[in-house]
């Protein structure tokens, strides 16, 4: 019975990784959540038969909550773990639409956005992977996957001048070294460590009505950018499309056929829309 654990369930993609996977009642589902009571509740009114999926709280800025969710994973699965999603993360909404010139003129905000990315996408993870490595060394799929964004492509930054969401994609490549660390430090045990971009994807960030008018121009700039690296581009697609997508790359990553640490999109490629 192959076992799941996936962060950020309560909503999004999150949400989409364990409906889809818990669908097959083989897997066995572990989701990790900071509400845990009101996840209870949806799960219960929309998978009302659903016995394979489980749900703990942690949250990625409570060492104990995540060390806890561990340990109490390891009494359900009986000390194994076949796969580790890392979906759980911060999208910071202040930088979203500003340039790095606008947050550094805003000295005393910039840094208090910036360590909150930092501590949530990058040491939230790292505690998070660190916790569950010994989970993982004893299962039999052996992999990890850290949800990404080709935002942080340095390629695609440089090429495409995406200049918008500074702190959050600075975050996302630190996060990126981090993968590539543990990948470098346990591939010789055969575990895939893989950072991975679900590409565009409709979970509400992109709400033009929320925007004022700058952020309105931003977002229609941005997606002509995506049109123009990618002319079939017609807007982000749903949640179920790219979690499908991911699912399959996932399926056939593996440390012998070199992906063990890569950044790669959900087409498998550095093509990221």
């Amino acid at each position: 019975m192959p076992s799941w654990v996936i962060t950020g369930v309560s909503r999004g993609l999150g949400w989409e990784f364990m409906r889809q996977i818990s669908n097959d009642p083989n897997n066995l589902v572990i989701g990790i959540v900071r509400n845990k009571e009101e996840t209870e509740k949806r799960v219960a009114a929309e998978f009302p038969s659903r016995s394979n999926i489980h749900l703990l709280q942690g949250d990625l800025v409570d060492y104990a909550s995540l060390k806890a969710a561990a340990e109490d994973t390891a009494k359900i699965t009986g000390g194994t773990l076949d796969y580790l999603v890392a979906n759980a993360g911060l999208v910071s909404h202040w930088d979203h639409m500003q340039t790095i010139e606008e947050v550094a003129n805003q000295p005393e905000k910039m840094e208090e956005v910036l360590l909150e990315d930092i501590k949530i996408n990058v040491i939230g993870n790292i505690h998070l992977l660190n916790l569950f490595t010994p989970l993982i060394k004893q299962g039999q799929a052996k992999k990890v996957i850290v949800l990404s964004t080709g935002h942080a492509d340095l390629d695609m930054i440089s090429q495409r001048n995406l200049d918008i969401a500074p702190l959050y994609t600075i975050s996302k490549g630190a996060q990126n070294i981090a993968v590539s660390k543990f990948s470098a430090l346990y591939a010789k045990d055969g575990i895939l460590y893989l950072s991975l971009s679900p590409g565009a994807v409709d979970t509400g960030h992109l709400d033009l009505n929320h925007f004022n008018e700058k952020e309105q121009q931003r977002a229609k700039d941005l997606f002509q950018k995506f049109v123009e690296y990618a002319p079939h581009f017609k807007g982000p697609v749903s949640p179920e499309s790219a979690v499908k997508d991911c699912l399959s790359v996932i399926e056939k990553a593996s440390v012998n056929e070199g992906y063990g640490g890569a950044f790669i999109s959900h087409l498998g490629t550095k093509q990221w829309l």
